[in-house]
């Protein structure tokens, strides 16, 4: 029996175990990540996402690498950025937040780009034509802008019924989050409730979005997630507990480091999609081709003890609902 119909009859036996084409095809990825925010400590790419390609047979520094370049929220930084990626010849760029993959598609119309969160939406941004027929060279995730920002801003109302005005503090220069802000802002109308708009720059303009707060104190708060507010979240948790202001986040790192409640998706879930639609586009698929997904899950965080700092009592019904809870 010659090696053709050995392997022939191994298959029809099913005694040939399944090897990743990941593992068989003896090619290096080379996959770099464009981020507005700041670099972690080790200067790795998010442990989820290197986790959920190893899961799918990508062994770094066997037949995978990986390069990061972040702009620390400097995002005049990131053409420059994008640009180093597409000259070292990446094979993909993964991006994290909606300038970066504004930055990264105009850097490169070839270089496939998969959508990290928080992206923003990216119809509304017009990265994409469509979420099924994405078209060009931009794939991976996008926010449900409008019913999420909805529902959030219901639980807020829920636990703070009592509140007429809500203070909504987001990055003035992300175009994305400027979007998500105006949808807060007619979610807020259809809840009879008063918006405070406090849209900031830099570091700098969050000293002016307090003083506004502490002059005419809102009864909460909703803070729009993006790179500059994630760096400087420390910041506002402090403020809002000092002047006892229910805040609302986006994510649920958030509440972990102090703030009152979160509703959205989970990062870790992100990734795992973003390195199933990599290890798609590696083995030849093209990013015009593959529909930009969604979020199919949402987790409510809340963090009692921050509650109990804000002297709220947090109703029963939202804790019976929530998926994590601080004590």
């Amino acid at each position: 029996m010659n090696r053709r119909e050995t392997m022939l009859a191994l298959l029809a036996l099913g005694a040939v175990p399944h090897i990743a084409s990941a593992q068989s095809s003896g090619a290096m990825y080379r996959v770099g990540l464009l981020s507005g925010g700041g670099a972690p400590p080790d200067g790795a790419l998010p442990a989820s996402l290197r986790q959920a390609l190893r899961d799918l047979g990508y062994v770094e520094g066997k037949n995978i690498a990986y390069t990061g370049r972040w702009a620390n929220a400097e995002l005049e930084r990131l053409p420059g950025l994008a640009a180093e990626l597409v000259k070292l010849k990446v094979d993909a760029i993964v991006t994290a937040g909606a300038p970066a993959t504004e930055m990264a598609k105009k850097a490169t119309a070839t270089i496939p780009i998969v959508m990290g969160g928080p992206a923003g939406d990216a119809v509304a941004m017009g990265v994409v034509a469509s979420l099924a027929r994405p078209g060009g060279n931009v794939t991976g995730l996008s926010d449900d802008a409008g019913p999420l920002s909805a529902k959030r801003m219901e639980i807020l109302k829920e636990a703070v019924p009592k509140a007429k005005r809500i203070a909504i503090l987001w990055n003035a220069d992300d175009n994305a989050m400027t979007l998500r802000s105006l949808e807060i802002d007619k979610a807020a109308r259809m809840l009879n409730v008063t918006v405070q708009p406090l849209g900031v720059r830099e570091p700098n303009d969050f000293a002016t979005a307090f003083d506004a707060m502490t002059r005419e104190r809102p009864d909460a708060l909703f803070l729009v997630a993006d790179a500059l507010t994630g760096l400087n979240r420390k910041r506002v948790i402090d403020f809002a507990e000092m002047h006892r202001i229910p805040a609302m986040y986006e994510t649920g790192f958030y509440v972990q480091s102090g703030g009152l409640m979160s509703y959205g998706p989970n990062l870790d879930d992100g990734f795992r999609v973003v390195a199933r639609q990599l290890d798609r586009i590696f083995k030849g698929a093209k990013p015009a081709d593959l529909p930009v997904e969604q979020p199919t899950r949402y987790y409510l965080a809340i963090n009692l003890k921050t509650a109990k700092a804000l002297s709220l009592i947090v109703p029963q019904a939202i804790l019976l609902r929530a998926d994590e809870v601080i004590e």
